[in-house]
């Protein structure tokens, strides 16, 4: 995975932007502005003479294939016509595909682009009744899995597997953990000895196919729009096959260490009840996953430095994952 959004490869995001506007039918007056630069960079275009308002995602180079793209918009169509949940619409091109290519004049490489509908709300508040809005997010999640799992997908349909070797193996798709901002010996040996308890742990969980399918594998608060009463989920960008209570660690990424998580944990769980079974022993996994998230995680931030949000948190999210893993092989001796 190479490392992108440099000052100059930003400004011509903008500007391809601009000069593509036509692939969706918006005139040259539109508002471009830019939302976040993430794992992709997100742009909100308005027109407000028409009234048309819709989020754009340009695709980070070498992540996504078209192929992985369309199979994701499959399954987030799919889950809005079914009244699975709320969320972003993909909408397609004035050429009919969803997925649309803009072309760099300053001869950077080709970005893949995909508009939605802008849906409004706010990200949750960690200080606010998180564990209101997690109980929400239980039963949402749960009527996810539901649905991926009677849903007949589509010929061709293919997405990443983030199993244990994906996450934090030799071929991670984010790279190597051991790679992460301000590592040293003594704590790279601390998190291996938590991920020698993980692996034996997730193959004695198994993969059988109530407990591991498609999720959407990201749904931390910054993928979660409140309004009012209303929760909506967005961002479907890394769903794929995954064991379901996956979803609960990456719910709470970047919070792992915070002393409100078991609160939040038992109202997922309680939430998730409400609309599907989960057993004990899914929910006694639930540490495990989130231990397994958080040194992904770890890898993320040294693979993504030129995100402002990783290189914000940079040595310091290290060091806090090396304490976690600490406290995690104390509850597994």
């Amino acid at each position: 995975m190479t490392a992108e959004y440099h000052p100059q490869l930003v400004a011509d995001l903008h500007a391809m932007v601009r000069d593509g506007l036509s692939c969706w039918g918006m005139p040259s007056h539109t508002d471009v502005t830019l939302l976040s630069l993430s794992e992709n960079a997100t742009f909100r275009l308005r027109d407000d003479r028409a009234g048309r308002d819709i989020a754009l995602r340009v695709h980070r180079l070498h992540y996504s294939s078209v192929a992985e793209i369309q199979s994701e918009l499959a399954w987030v169509a799919a889950l809005h016509t079914d009244g699975v949940l709320e969320t972003a619409v993909p909408i397609a091109g004035v050429n009919g595909a969803l997925v649309q290519t803009l072309r760099s004049a300053a001869g950077y490489a080709d970005r893949q682009a995909v508009a939605f509908t802008f849906v409004s709300g706010t990200e949750p508040d960690p200080a606010d009744d998180l564990p209101r809005w997690f109980r929400r997010l239980g039963g949402l999640t749960a009527r996810a899995h539901a649905h991926a799992r009677r849903w007949p997908r589509p010929a061709g349909f293919v997405r990443k597997r983030w199993d244990f070797d994906a996450m934090v193996g030799p071929q991670a798709y984010w790279g190597a953990w051991r790679d992460a901002p301000g590592l040293d010996d003594a704590g790279a040996a601390v998190i291996a000895r938590a991920l020698a308890v993980i692996a034996p742990t997730l193959h004695a969980y198994g993969m059988a196919p109530e407990r591991f399918g498609l999720v959407h594998a990201d749904l931390r608060l910054a993928n979660l729009l409140v309004d009012g009463d209303t929760l909506r989920v967005i961002d479907f960008d890394d769903c794929g096959f995954s064991w379901f209570v996956y979803d609960f660690a990456a719910a709470v990424s970047f919070l792992e260490h915070e002393p409100f998580i078991p609160a939040v944990m038992d109202a997922w769980v309680a939430g998730y009840r409400e609309e599907a079974p989960l057993d004990a022993h899914d929910v006694a996994m639930l540490p495990t996953f989130v231990m397994l998230r958080r040194i992904l995680l770890t890898a993320w931030i040294g693979t993504h430095a030129e995100v402002p949000f990783a290189r914000d948190l940079g040595s310091g999210y290290t060091a806090g994952t090396v304490r976690l893993a600490s406290a995690f092989l104390a509850t597994t001796r």
